[in-house]
């Protein structure tokens, strides 16, 4: 964590050498007037010097800086754009990731059958199309009024006549839910369906079923507990990219979160906001690798004796 803070400040500060003037690139100051925003931005001191601020600044003070657009503190701005991201994508993933699971595990243990094919087929063919494209596709048929059936919203997060209404949220919600849900479908799906196949395979499931148990019960009890080992690996590892945000469907649906947010800071050459955001993205990556590890350890008797 600490090389990332320490990465992270030096990248975006060898990106821009002088954000002031790219700033000020739309707008018509003279030396004096661009030299005075060098000071209120701290642009003017030696490279090291910003760099020993910053970092008392992060770590004894927790203080990220102030963003250039917004004039605010940049952990403000981010927790005000932390929640949608966190509805969209958590929603998503959990949705995903359960119905994934489900279908790895029937497919699987029905294998060439007319379910495992189908099944399989949809979810790569959607996992292979891009996510904006998806989107844009939804909102063409389904959200659009001239030539769509004008049932969801076109983007948004509140209906502007019941801005604190749940059913509206939930409403403006479900496209883009709906969206990255079947984007990442196949990812959690072939992945337990893959596990599910090597442990079909093992020499305890032939004695389980020697023993005359119960298909069902050698499932349930045999098969899918360690099938399911990989599987939750897997989905608390894609749980770290839940703060990043899904930047493209952020963009297609007009969604308040930290994806539109990203792309505003890039736009607006806004490097304390940007150096906020990539370390709270690698923060979350990084907690949720961490949390991964450990319920490997809980999950499999074989890596606590390792």
């Amino acid at each position: 964590m600490a090389a990332v803070v320490v990465l992270n400040f030096f990248l975006f500060n060898v990106l821009s050498k002088d954000p002031a003037r790219a700033l000020a690139r739309s707008r018509h100051m003279s030396a004096e007037a661009l030299e005075e925003l060098r000071h209120r931005m701290g642009y003017d001191k030696p490279l090291a010097d910003r760099f020993w601020i910053s970092m008392k600044q992060l770590f004894l003070h927790a203080d990220l800086g102030t963003s250039f657009k917004y004039t605010q503190p940049v952990t403000h701005v981010i927790g005000q754009y932390l929640w949608p991201t966190v509805l969209l994508v958590g929603t998503s993933t959990v949705l995903s990731s359960v119905l994934g699971t489900w279908l790895g595990i029937a497919g699987a243990w029905r294998r060439g059958s007319k379910f495992d094919k189908i099944t399989n087929g949809v979810s790569v063919t959607l996992y292979a199309m891009p996510e904006f494209w998806l989107g844009i596709m939804f909102l063409l048929f389904l959200a659009g009024n001239q030539v769509g059936l004008g049932l969801f919203p076109t983007g948004g997060m509140n209906d502007p006549s019941h801005p604190g209404s749940w059913t509206s949220v939930i409403w403006h919600l479900t496209l883009p839910c709906l969206t990255l849900t079947l984007a990442y479908l196949a990812q959690y799906s072939l992945v337990m369906r893959s596990s599910m196949l090597d442990e079909m395979g093992q020499d305890y499931v032939t004695t389980a079923r020697a023993k005359g148990l119960r298909e069902v019960l050698v499932r349930r009890n045999h098969v899918v507990p360690n099938a399911l080992i990989p599987a939750v690996t897997q989905i608390l590892l894609y749980f770290g990219f839940v703060i990043s945000g899904a930047i493209t469907i952020e963009f297609v649906y007009s969604w308040p979160g930290l994806g539109q947010l990203t792309e505003d800071a890039v736009d607006a050459v806004d490097l304390p906001l940007l150096q906020g955001l990539f370390l709270l993205f690698t923060a979350s990556v990084l907690v949720f690798n961490m949390i991964a590890d450990v319920m490997i350890g809980i999950l499999d008797p074989r890596v606590r004796e390792l």
